[in-house]
């Protein structure tokens, strides 16, 4: 991340342009997170339409591997996503 620029330095224009330059980037920012979400809400309903189906098949829908996923989860053994990204 860039370093911010000593604002006393700065003439009221440069102002006005990091100010500019900042909420575009926001907006372009926020852009990006909510087609993001609606991706995921997509893969969410598809997951759970899948589970729906395999349920209502009779298939078992949470398997062991599933619970033990869990069980690190709850008991603070996973680990952390990667907050690199």
């Amino acid at each position: 991340m860039d370093t911010f620029p000593d604002l006393g330095s700065l003439s009221d224009q440069e102002l006005k342009d990091l100010i500019q330059q900042l909420t575009e980037e926001e907006v372009e920012v926020s852009y990006r997170r909510r087609l993001l979400h609606g991706k995921i809400d997509i893969l969410r309903a598809e997951l759970v339409n899948r589970l729906r189906k395999k349920h209502d098949q009779g298939e078992d829908v949470i398997s062991g591997a599933d619970v033990d996923r869990l069980t690190e989860i709850l008991t603070g053994r996973a680990e952390k996503p990667d907050q690199s990204a």
